[in-house]
């Protein structure tokens, strides 16, 4: 075991994959800090709070898209894959911002939305005007059933069919998201060729890696056959607002058997230059052959409950699912509630399971994602109807609130106009309970959970078994999530406690002794052969 460890560790630093085992800071742009004073964050704003970002510990940043859009779908609806939206500066902003982050020994990554495009896009205002164009098939194009409607049941997320009607073509196009969001044809040759353009143009420019956004909807099938509907026993646990989970996305997702194009593609993309990719593919973690496909970006702990069985399942199978350990774990997004609210926590009890799940994220094999926020132990924000922006949010109110809560600005300074983030009105209010947790008010206080992401992060980095070791779930009970870690003759135990009840954990072959130079700060200590955890309590150290 160990020889095979070191020979993939060895494969990594001749490969550059840096990003097994580090941690990366997701930074939603247009929320972050605004320099122009125009409400919405920016470029410069970003470059302007890298000190924060460095301070953290982290080792790269990962930035949304700052592509030009008409901004339907909050960027990712992208009409120049190759130019900055002037909403978010200019691309001598970008230039600066990756000169400054490489200068902090910070990697950059960002988003390719290589799915779909704006149907502002040039490609799309070619491909929609006839069937002969040069570039007719590059997006997903089927004719109407005999009676007129459309191809077959495929719904879009954003509600309502996946297909809308093009009078110029006579024909539907495929959108997975808006109507706005006509689906890119990722089987043919040429639209990969031009999308590798797009990631070498970037490359060029500095980027060290890249997030491909939505991978799922990079193919379908192409006999367009009809979805079946959830089981109903999946479907009651289902959101009923929308009719997108109320059914079974065999076809109009990622088939197994279109995985080598994919494949080559990343494979082409990483030759560039660029040191990883990593794919938003969800659990589905294999490819042909058994063979991982780059990094996974999971979606897995975003939806898992904060269960320790449920969690003990999920990391079982991914983990076996990925044994080169290329799997990219993160608890909340921009797509996804703050999981300090997911979780239920209020008060004293949301800092305590903000300390707990970083203290677990740190010990997780692969890459961390910390997604801007969550470092200060934000909840999710409430927003008005009148202030929403988000399309899911405004189409599925109220039962569906949309993205807009974890998407509000940055609270840097509980005294400054907007919490420092601008000197205008903001895109989306600053919320009031978020100043109180604001960087300014945390950053001297050794207490917080921004000092005790510190803490952990550097943690990380001192120990080789939490950033390449091998992983090995322990026996538990319900309550209690532990597992070992193990590098040469480092091991180090991570015991959770996932309840508002006290625990009691008694670790396989007793406890010898503690290394107490090399325990995570605020871990509860063994008592005897055994430890007793206050709620939300945790052990990561050297037994």
């Amino acid at each position: 075991m160990t020889s095979s460890r070191e020979d993939r560790r060895a494969a990594d630093v001749a490969t550059g994959d840096w990003l097994k085992g580090a941690a990366v800071y997701h930074i939603y742009v247009r929320s972050f800090q605004d320099s122009t004073g125009n409400g919405t964050g920016d470029l410069r704003g970003v470059l302007d709070r890298l000190p924060h970002i460095v301070s953290l510990g982290a080792d790269a940043i990962w930035l949304s898209p700052f592509y030009v859009s008409p901004m339907e779908d909050m960027g990712y609806d992208i009409a120049d894959h190759c130019n900055v939206d002037p909403l978010f500066g200019t691309l001598d902003d970008f230039d600066a911002l990756v000169s400054a982050a490489h200068g902090a020994g910070l990697k950059v990554m960002t988003d390719l939305v290589f799915s779909h495009t704006s149907d502002r896009h040039a490609w799309f205002q070619e491909s929609s005007t006839n069937r002969t164009n040069a570039k007719a098939d590059w997006y997903v194009w089927a004719d109407p059933k005999p009676d007129g409607t459309p191809p077959n049941n495929w719904l879009s997320i954003a509600g309502g069919s996946a297909w809308t009607w093009n009078r110029d073509r006579a024909q539907y196009y495929l959108h997975d998201f808006l109507p706005s969001q006509p689906s890119l044809d990722f089987s043919n040759e040429a639209v990969r060729h031009s999308l590798l353009d797009i990631a070498r143009f970037w490359v060029e420019r500095g980027v060290d890696a890249f997030r491909l956004d939505t991978l799922n909807s990079y193919f379908h099938d192409r006999e367009l056959r009809d979805n079946p509907p959830l089981p109903s026993e999946e479907g009651a646990q289902m959101p009923k607002p929308n009719p997108f989970w109320q059914q079974l996305h065999l076809y109009d997702r990622a088939q197994l058997g279109d995985l080598g194009p994919l494949e080559n593609f990343v494979a082409a993309v990483e030759t560039l230059g660029a040191s990883t990719v990593v794919g938003e593919i969800g659990n589905r973690l294999k490819a042909r052959d058994g063979q991982v496909l780059a990094h996974c970006y999971t979606y897995c702990l975003p939806r898992v409950g904060f269960d320790a069985g449920d969690m003990r399942k999920l990391l079982d199978d991914v983990v076996d699912q990925s044994p080169d350990g290329r799997i990219a774990w993160a608890f909340s997004n921009h797509d996804t509630a703050r999981h300090v609210s997911r979780f239920g926590g209020h008060g004293e009890e949301a800092a305590a399971v903000a300390r707990l799940c970083v203290a677990l994220l740190t010990c997780l094999p692969g890459a961390i994602m910390l997604y801007q926020g969550e470092e200060l132990g934000l909840g999710e924000a409430e927003i008005p109807y009148k202030f929403l922006r988000d399309p899911l949010g405004l189409a599925f109110w109220p039962e569906l609130r949309g993205r807009d809560g974890c998407r509000t600005p940055m609270p840097w300074d509980a005294d400054a106009e907007n919490g420092g983030f601008s000197i205008g009105e903001s895109w989306l209010p600053v919320q009031v309970d978020h100043l109180e947790r604001s960087v300014a008010r945390q950053v001297e206080d050794p207490a917080s959970v921004l000092a005790f992401y510190r803490e952990a992060l550097a943690f990380r980095k001192q120990c080789t078994a939490l950033r390449e070791g091998d992983f090995t779930l322990d026996d538990s009970d319900d309550a209690v999530l532990a597992f070992t870690r193990l590098a040469g003759a480092e091991r180090i135990v991570a015991i959770f406690n996932m309840s508002r009840e006290s625990a009691f954990f008694e670790p396989k072959g007793g406890i010898t002794a503690v290394d107490t130079a090399h325990v995570l700060d605020g871990s509860a200590m063994p008592a005897g052969a055994h430890f007793e955890f206050p709620p939300f309590g945790y052990f990561v150290g050297r037994l």
